[in-house]
């Protein structure tokens, strides 16, 4: 993890004023992001779900007619 950090460090720190405003706004907007009134233990269950189908495609979600209103709440 923390090479991953170092790693962004760098690059933030090469970002032209421009990019680096429009970073600002990007990381500005997630803090004020509206939180999901999911309950954590289901968005891990769900997490976990996706994470073993992809790992497995042949297996079918269970809950794949509700995937696109479960990307929105997600995202």
């Amino acid at each position: 993890m923390n090479t991953s950090i170092e790693i962004l460090k760098k690059k933030i720190e090469n970002f032209t004023p421009e990019i680096a405003e429009a970073f600002i706004k990007i990381v500005d907007n997630l803090d004020t992001a509206v939180r999901s009134s999911v309950q954590q233990f289901q968005l891990d269950e769900i997490s976990s779900r996706i994470e073993f189908h992809t790992e497995n495609p042949a297996t079918k979600l269970d809950f794949f007619e509700n995937i696109s209103e479960l990307e929105k709440i997600c995202a």
